[in-house]
């Protein structure tokens, strides 16, 4: 009897630590879905930020193999205007005409190289802001190996946007093994 008993609590222990098992890998698993799905999503802005400058690294190769120039130097745009002056005095009126479609024809490459640099700087990232509303009182948490954003938020109850403003982290999927982090607690009510 004595056994039989014994064996039965065995067999719920057992039971008890299948359980504990199968549920520690359902956080791990709901864990490793949401890194995957952040890696998934900056994958694709990355792969939209490549595909915008091979679209303009392809408009700037075609405009270069025209041999439009991508702009126009001092130089070119004073000697134009020399001719210009040299053109009028001399009352040459088709030198003059020349002389100032020239000058438009630079001025027009100028501007698109202009507009060109400018579209560039339009387009680049925008810088990542962090706001100042979390908890200020927590503890330091040192990244262990496996360690994820989501996870470290999951082990100590704090929120992954706390933890990313507190520790100013552009890129969560780049927390490094031994990197020490400020983990805020939020205060109990």
């Amino acid at each position: 009897m004595l056994r039989r008993n014994f064996l039965i609590v065995l067999a719920l222990l057992a039971g008890a630590a299948v359980g504990r098992a199968q549920q520690s890998t359902q956080v791990e698993l709901a864990n490793l879905r949401e890194d995957l799905r952040g890696m998934v999503q900056r994958v694709g802005e990355l792969s939209l930020r490549v595909e915008q400058l091979e679209r303009q690294n392809s408009e700037l190769r075609e405009k270069l193999n025209a041999g439009t120039p991508a702009y126009a130097t001092l130089e070119q745009l004073n000697d134009a205007v020399t001719e210009l002056r040299r053109a009028i005095d001399a009352g040459d009126a088709a030198t003059a005409e020349r002389a100032a479609a020239q000058i438009k024809r630079l001025g027009d490459a100028t501007n698109a190289a202009i507009d060109s640099l400018a579209k560039g700087l339009a387009t680049r990232p925008t810088v990542t802001t962090f706001t100042e509303n979390y908890a200020k009182e927590g503890v330091s948490y040192t990244v262990q190996k496996g360690d994820t954003l989501a996870l470290i938020a999951k082990k100590t109850g704090a929120k992954s946007q706390d933890i990313i403003n507190a520790n100013k982290i552009v890129d969560p999927s780049r927390i490094q093994v031994g990197q020490t982090l400020f983990i805020p607690t939020p205060a109990t009510k």
